[in-house]
């Protein structure tokens, strides 16, 4: 079964900041240029950040980068904004960072203006609300800029990125072609600003994860570019985690400590948050994979117990298991959990709950939690480009797109899985490290689905395995939309980016 799911990828933040610095005009003038010129002279920008405590000077290239054919002529142009900072005297000891999202289908505008950009959007709170438009962009004290330069990417029909001329944009829209495309672009843009020399890192969020471990090993495997770092960001590797099926309970044991995470966060259940949610990631590959096992085979005893566990975990009557088999998906969990309130659960973000509308229905009516970022950060990015990058455009900015679909996912018969990839990657570089971030409220791309895929890592030497490390967050897939876990979010980059290999 091929898997036909859009995952998304979004970020925000929200934390007080000092008022935004007055904007330098763009150094180059394009208002006599085709806005729709694929081939159009970047722009550079020149501003400052204050991260932690200091002022940080950066530079800001926006353009699009023309990948090109074996003759020659243009395949693609990617449209891609670089941090660099301008007070470094050399740089062949200064990390990049090459971050993206996933979709599939999605522009860098999550991670870019919701994270670790110098700039971001403003959310109230603790990013469970919307601001109240128009949104609008702070300084963000918790860019990485001063630890590493940042090269946003958008791939090929996604934000200004585009096929070029005669060319098939579907060539693009696949597992395979999108690994080929955006590795072209980290290799041309590491030529074209000198960077071999540098430490090199990778940032995928969601399906941007996919993206990344298909990188690691064929920006090794094709250009010789040995990475210093991989950091995966609420995300996956194996679709088989994300996606029930008959005889496939997969899915329900990686769910599980995520509804364990979230029914703690509304009070259904009491105790020590984390101390739950690694109990019960234990009953899920344990005595609850098991009790799935034997399907209709289970004795009226043991389905009791079970239920009776899972009631315990969850906060849903362990009668309302037994009524479904002990299989409860996230969709169901979503709408169940909070019914006598009248609420739905989100799913980027099991702790947004809002008003159902409907009391009686089985499946939540869209996610909450999507319409919490959509809008704040659409407003905010097309007015940060056009009035701080100096980048504007006659077409649209394809923030999130289905123009990519149907994507090829090279997995005919079965399930999309990138775990041989960056188990290679790791073997064939002794000093490549991979971080996994993940929310205990992420009701799209569970935290125990990555831990499920690298421990399935059984050809990866033990004195490897130390070079995959987890850390968690309070938040959902977009667990940076919580100010404190984007604060700690940073620190947890900074201590593995300055970290000295094994």
């Amino acid at each position: 079964m091929k898997p036909v799911l859009s995952l998304l990828l979004m970020t925000s933040m929200a934390v007080f900041a000092q008022p935004s610095p007055p904007k330098d005009k763009p150094k180059s003038d394009d208002s006599k240029k085709s806005e729709s010129k694929e081939s159009r002279d970047p722009v550079v920008t020149e501003n400052a950040v204050t991260i932690d405590g200091k002022r940080i000077p950066y530079k800001a290239t926006t353009g699009k980068l023309e990948l090109q054919k074996k003759d020659g002529d243009p395949s693609a142009y990617i449209f891609h904004v670089s941090y660099e900072r301008t007070d470094i005297q050399d740089s062949s000891k200064r990390p990049v960072i090459f971050a993206f999202n996933g979709g599939p289908g999605s522009s860098a505008v999550w991670l870019h203006i919701g994270a670790f950009g110098p700039r971001k959007v403003e959310f109230p709170g603790d990013g469970t609300m919307p601001p109240p438009p128009p949104a609008r962009m702070i300084e963000n004290p918790n860019s990485l800029l001063d630890v590493a330069d940042i090269v946003f990417i958008d791939p090929v029909s996604t934000g200004y990125s585009r096929a070029g001329k005669d060319v098939n944009a579907s060539d693009f829209h696949g597992v395979d072609g999108d690994i080929r495309s955006v590795g072209d672009f980290i290799r041309r843009w590491v030529t074209e600003h000198d960077r071999w020399d540098s430490p090199k890192y990778l940032l995928g969020e969601s399906y941007g994860g996919i993206r990344a471990a298909g990188l690691s090993e064929h920006l090794q495997s094709r250009y010789g570019m040995s990475l210093n770092g991989v950091i995966m960001l609420s995300t996956l590797m194996d679709f088989r985690t994300l996606q029930s099926s008959q005889g496939n309970n997969l899915a329900y044991e990686v769910f599980l400590p995520s509804f364990t995470g979230v029914a703690h966060h509304f009070k259904k259940i009491q105790g020590d948050r984390d101390s739950l949610v690694a109990e019960c990631r234990d009953f899920a590959f344990g005595e609850y994979a098991a009790a799935l096992i034997k399907g209709t085979a289970i004795s009226d005893e043991e389905l009791k117990s079970v239920s009776e566990k899972l009631e315990k975990y969850t906060g849903i009557d362990a009668q309302f298991w037994r009524d479904h088999d002990l299989r409860v998906s996230s969709s169901l969990f979503r709408t169940e959990l909070l019914r006598k309130e009248g609420k739905a659960i989100g799913r980027f973000d099991g702790r947004v709950a809002w008003d159902s509308g409907d009391a009686t229905s089985q499946f939540p009516r869209g996610d909450a939690s999507y319409s919490v970022a959509y809008g704040p950060f659409a407003t905010a990015m097309l007015n940060y480009l056009g009035s701080d990058l100096g980048w504007k455009e006659d077409q649209p900015y394809e923030i999130l797109t289905g123009e990519v679909q149907p994507w090829k996912w090279n997995a005919s018969n079965g399930y999309v899985n990138m775990s041989d990839e960056l188990s290679g990657a790791l073997k064939e570089n002794p000093y490549l490290r991979v971080l996994v971030m993940g929310g205990y409220t992420d009701l799209a791309t569970p935290p125990s689905g990555m831990e499920y895929s690298i421990h399935q890592m059984m050809d990866l030497p033990k004195s490897l395995r130390g070079h995959i490390t987890f850390t968690h967050y309070d938040g959902g897939h977009m667990f940076y939309l919580n100010p404190p876990d984007l604060t700690k979010a940073r620190k947890d980059i900074v201590h593995f980016i300055q970290a000295e290999p094994s």
